[in-house]
């Protein structure tokens, strides 16, 4: 089983928020997930990042891969990938 992890959106249209989530790479994009390792909100001036940086660590440890965009976000909050 190949992971990755990846954004998952939720919120309203137009004012979405997302979920940092790790998924298998044979599911849709908004389909079933692993485990939710944290959210993300690009909304207003302060963009919103809660990480679980433990368990992120866990699943990048057993081969996981980060997204481009969560890599991005995991860089700015002082994680390496």
């Amino acid at each position: 089983m190949s992971v990755k992890i990846r954004l998952f959106k939720v919120g309203r249209k137009h004012q979405g928020s997302f979920r940092i989530v790790a998924q298998d790479t044979k599911t849709k994009r908004g389909g079933r997930f692993l485990e939710i390792l944290g959210s993300f909100n690009p909304a207003g001036p302060d963009k919103k990042i809660a990480i679980k940086g433990e368990r992120i660590n866990f699943w990048l440890s057993r081969g996981a891969k980060a997204t481009e965009a969560v890599a991005k976000i995991l860089k700015t909050n002082g994680r390496s990938t």
